[in-house]
């Protein structure tokens, strides 16, 4: 299947993948029940779609200022489980009004911070990351397989430190690193080879111009971007972040007349619209986009995540990020910058990191899309879209069965879609092994 190229006056890259990718129609899951008609005075908490859910958990922490730590949605029962401290009577009556379900907790948010940065100043090692896991209501630190020997053993010493009250330790049988080289849409040449990376999300600059999210390691990896691998650049990287406080990048279109649809292509010209950018809630169902491996599924496990990669450009250095999102959703080179998102069509997060494959599974991490936003001052699509979290709500209503305000055909699993997605990853471009880029 030979490339095509898209015009840039009829409109810009759909996020997160080419034209078409997949032989068979990806369809994303139905909408989850819906919430219950209880009454608000009710103490019994409320069933939740992950959307509503989300909503509730960012307005948490001004409802409950200290005394709330953490929350997460549980599946199974569609709640929202709220973590309180010192059992105070007044957070328990707002979370239960509220309609989410009280769990008392012995570590405070400002303990688990404690805790992860004392994890920074004694810790920062190549091949490690760690999360606050509100489900277990602790620091979760992971290790790839690169840490063995002494500092294997000063990691262990840290966490042990901690105390197992805050802080739990594991192995991951891959290797962190940010997934670059082989990618889908966005190309770059540089003086040291060739760069492939995804595309996240159109939207709008703070100068009202089109432009895109993608990760930022792309963005400093390559100052402009094409839409084919032997193309003339139709993109400028505005901003970039990383290493530090995120990885993303705002990359502006050349020309001010693009057109910069907000949607996600899961491929065979399947489209997911995007109507808002919400914050990340653990426990909730989320897809990635990306051409490598196509549309791949999996929950949020941890938030605040830092992850410190080995340096690409110090053998002995260490690129340490902040603020991730962490999850169970699989990656590899390649889709990097490419998109996490809703079945709802909220846009959730940028691919930065991670370790494993899709094949034998693996951890992926991501830059929070609110956080970019916020930094680069743009807005989602054609900027009729609030940076943060909005008052839309997709395509899915209540007992609905439609996505991104497209009627579906019905529910597709969404493994049985990640090996479609798979199948046809690359081949548009004609170049989609690992080979054809470089990682930086």
């Amino acid at each position: 299947m030979s490339h095509k190229r898209i015009p840039k006056r009829k409109a810009a890259m759909a996020a997160g993948g080419v034209v078409a990718l997949g032989a068979a129609a990806i369809l994303l899951p139905q909408a989850n029940a819906s919430q219950d008609g209880g009454s608000p005075a009710t103490a019994a908490p409320k069933t939740l779609r992950a959307t509503d859910a989300s909503d509730l958990a960012s307005r948490l922490p001004g409802l409950l200022g200290d005394t709330f730590a953490g929350s997460y949605w549980d599946s199974g029962s569609k709640q929202l489980v709220v973590n309180v401290v010192n059992g105070d009577d007044t957070a328990v009556a707002r979370v239960e009004q509220a309609g989410g379900k009280v769990r008392e907790v012995a570590n405070s948010l400002a303990t688990l911070k404690t805790g992860a940065q004392t994890l920074k100043a004694d810790a920062t090692i190549p091949g490690t990351a760690w999360a606050v896991d509100p489900r277990t209501n602790k620091i979760v630190v992971t290790a790839d397989s690169t840490v063995t020997g002494s500092a294997w053993n000063r990691l262990e010493s840290t966490v042990d430190g901690l105390g197992a009250a805050r802080a739990t330790l594991k192995k991951s049988a891959g290797t962190f690193k940010t997934f670059v080289s082989g990618g889908d849409a966005i190309f770059s040449q540089t003086d040291a080879g060739g760069v492939r990376c995804s595309l996240g999300f159109n939207v709008t600059a703070g100068d009202g111009t089109p432009a895109f999210l993608t990760a930022g390691h792309c963005g400093v990896a390559a100052d402009q971007w094409s839409d084919s691998q032997t193309g003339q650049p139709i993109a400028t990287v505005d901003q970039a972040t990383f290493p530090g406080v995120g990885d993303f990048s705002l990359v502006k279109y050349d020309d001010a007349a693009t057109e910069a649809p907000s949607e996600v292509n899961v491929g065979n010209g399947q489209t997911v619209q995007i109507v808002q950018a919400e914050e990340a809630t653990v426990g909730t169902q989320v897809f990635r986009m990306g051409s490598t491996t196509g549309l791949n599924d999996g929950t949020v496990t941890g938030l605040d995540a830092t992850v410190n990669f080995q340096s690409e450009t110090d053998p002995s250095g260490v690129d340490t990020v902040t603020g991730l999102i962490q999850t169970d959703v699989c990656a590899e080179p390649g889709d990097s910058g490419g998109s996490l998102f809703t079945r709802e069509g909220g846009a959730i997060g940028l691919t930065s990191g991670g370790s494993g494959d899709c094949t034998q599974g693996g951890e992926t991490f991501f830059q929070p899309v609110t956080t970019a936003l916020a930094a680069t001052g743009a807005t989602l699509g054609a900027g009729d879209q609030a940076g943060g979290a909005g008052d839309q709500q997709g395509g899915a209503e209540e007992g609905g069965d439609s996505i991104g305000g497209d009627a579906s055909a019905g529910a597709v699993d969404p493994s049985q879609a990640a090996g479609d997605g798979q199948e046809g990853a690359g081949t548009e471009t004609g170049s989609g092994h690992h080979s054809s880029g470089r990682r930086h």
